[in-house]
């Protein structure tokens, strides 16, 4: 689904602990709800948000780029269901390392359902069914997420080839077709968790996400 316009909405200065970025705001306007994730109902025109950090130089070479999906639980609780927080952190660490990059943090909580689905998931996960299962059993997709916004975000920022942070084989394709130049896929993977090895055995065997660390039986 193409967007209406995506034009950005703040910039500012943005210290941590790895180093000074600059955080952008952007929005997106849709001319309807996504058809597979209209979990609230919504009617007409959706607007979808996107923030980007960026460090340093990011136009004179492919900039290592990691797209990441908003998860509440795990990036801001320290959620241990899933590696959403470990990959956060090892992004932005393997960005300062470099000196350059870009983190696209999506507002796609839940894999595109919304908090309140991914509860509802949750709990029917706790029943035995894993994320796939839970996402189809409350009339979802198994993924509900698209990356068109953060392919007009890089194009907006100047950068048509990137070096992209993922296990999704799905990013890379959609970056590719909305005309982002993936030069090299680097890989996302952290070190697996008991909490989560079930987790990412599902994303890897259901979805076909790379986890080449993943020791299956």
């Amino acid at each position: 689904m193409a967007f209406e316009s995506v034009k950005k909405i703040a910039e500012a200065d943005f210290p941590t602990r790895w180093g000074g970025f600059r955080i952008l705001g952007f929005e997106g306007v849709l001319p309807s709800a996504r058809p597979c994730c209209d979990h609230d109902g919504a009617a007409g025109k959706r607007v979808e948000g996107l923030v980007a950090l960026v460090m340093g130089d990011v136009q004179s070479a492919p900039p290592l780029v990691r797209i990441h999906s908003q998860c509440l639980t795990g990036d801001v609780f320290g959620s241990l269901r899933c590696d959403c927080r470990l990959q956060l952190e090892m992004a932005l660490g393997k960005i300062a390392a470099e000196g350059a990059g870009i983190l696209l943090y999506e507002q796609q909580e839940g894999r595109g359902i919304g908090l309140m689905a991914k509860l509802k998931a949750y709990e029917l996960q706790d029943q035995g069914m894993d994320t796939v299962e839970a996402n189809v059993e409350l009339g979802f997709a198994p993924d509900c997420r698209a990356y068109e916004l953060p392919a007009e975000v890089l194009k907006l920022l100047g950068v048509s080839s990137v070096r992209l942070m993922t296990n999704n084989p799905e990013k890379v394709e959609a970056m590719e077709a909305a005309g982002i130049t993936v030069a090299e896929r680097v890989s996302a993977e952290v070190e697996t968790q008991d909490t989560f090895a079930g987790y990412l055995k599902t994303k890897q065997e259901k979805m076909g996400h790379i986890q080449d660390l993943l020791v299956t039986e």
